[in-house]
């Protein structure tokens, strides 16, 4: 599973926002995201699905790549994924607004 997802953040920002994004998905799914520099690798379990993979920020864009989840998740992975992107960098919702999964 691979794509790309397009951001009008300054990267900081984005970040900051991903980061947040991660403490949704340990405490909502108990999905683990560990943060060095501009890569982030994710890992975990939802329902019978193994969730690994990495988030690497760049200038204006976040490569996503993860270990595929078979042909009858991998459609679901990739739009929850994309759902979740577009809420936590959109620029017009304060960060303070994102929810944390708590």
């Amino acid at each position: 599973m691979k794509f790309d997802y397009p951001h009008s953040l300054v990267k900081e920002d984005a970040r900051v926002r991903l980061a947040r994004l991660g403490d949704y998905l340990h405490n909502r799914h108990g999905i683990q995201v560990v943060w060095s520099g501009d890569k982030g690798s994710f890992r975990g379990k939802y329902l019978v699905v193994s969730i690994e993979g990495e988030l690497i920020l760049g200038e204006g864009v976040v490569h996503v790549t993860g270990k595929d989840p078979g042909m009858l998740w991998r459609r679901r992975a990739i739009d929850y994924l994309k759902r979740k992107l577009t809420m936590y960098l959109d620029p017009g919702c304060p960060l303070q607004d994102l929810p944390t999964g708590r």
